[in-house]
């Protein structure tokens, strides 16, 4: 297929180059600063691009990779003068109908995962999450799907929402856990390399056993005697300390009402 991106970030970077791969044609990249749309499309024999009037107004696809923000914004003189083109963005959160009234054809191309431009991914082992307004667009955005991933699910708008908070506090949060942790191990002279067998086990075991029987240390038995301690070694930094007070509790509590988790 035809395809033009717009949109030049992590996400844009990964998805563009996987489809590649697979042999669509990525004939244009737009990018609000002419470097990052040079730089990918470089990477992919295609033509830069920092206007949306100077974009081609011939692909058969237009996918929208851009942060939530912007993506009501540029809609509309996106989709003016091509409106019989299929287009798909790849937000976690924000409905399908974003495009409603200016396009003909829309739909979701969402890749689960998180993305670092430097680091590459294999993206036939990433969850997509698809959905189209007509049958048109639903079979492009399964085409598409499926020519890059072997796990491909049609989920409505509403149903993704909630797999894009789930996959905030799987991803996000889980990695600004990482960060507090480095910060302690910094302030002592640890590496956090030291944490990474640690790390690697946690997520190891939820491959094979529910994060609730996984859970372990002192806040699902709510050892105060540990939890004030560490409490009182984070005195000094009182957003790391609120977030300690509010896990623990969190922890505890799941751990003593199992049925209000099911």
């Amino acid at each position: 297929m035809r395809i033009a991106f717009v949109g030049a970030g992590r996400l844009a970077t990964h998805l563009a180059q996987a489809l590649a791969t697979q042999g669509h044609d990525i004939v244009e990249v737009y990018s609000r600063t002419m470097d990052s749309a040079s730089s990918l499309a470089s990477k992919l024999n295609a033509k830069a691009v920092n206007s949306l009037s100077d974009l081609t107004t011939d692909a058969e696809v237009y996918i929208v990779a851009v942060k939530d923000a912007a993506l009501k914004d540029l809609i509309p003189a996106l989709c003016k003068g091509r409106e019989e083109a299929v287009f798909l963005h790849t937000a976690g959160s924000m409905p399908m109908t974003v495009f409603q009234g200016h396009a003909h054809h829309y739909g979701v191309l969402y890749p689960m995962q998180t993305f670092s431009k430097e680091r590459p991914v294999d993206f036939a082992c990433i969850p997509v999450f698809i959905e189209g307004s007509d049958e048109r667009a639903q079979e492009v955005a399964g085409e598409l799907a499926r020519s890059v991933s072997r796990q491909v699910t049609v989920l409505s708008s509403e149903d993704r929402r909630h797999l894009h908070l789930a996959a905030v506090f799987a991803c996000n949060f889980a990695n600004h856990c990482y960060q507090l942790a480095a910060q302690v191990l910094e302030r002592h002279g640890l590496p956090f390399s030291v944490m990474q067998p640690l790390i690697d086990e946690t997520a190891a075991k939820v491959h094979e056993i529910p994060p609730y029987e996984a859970q372990t240390g002192p806040a699902v038995r709510y050892d105060e005697n540990v939890i004030n301690a560490q409490l009182q070694l984070l005195a000094d930094q009182p957003e790391a300390q609120r977030v300690y007070e509010i896990m623990s509790q969190s922890i505890h509590y799941t751990h003593t009402h199992p049925k209000e988790q099911q």
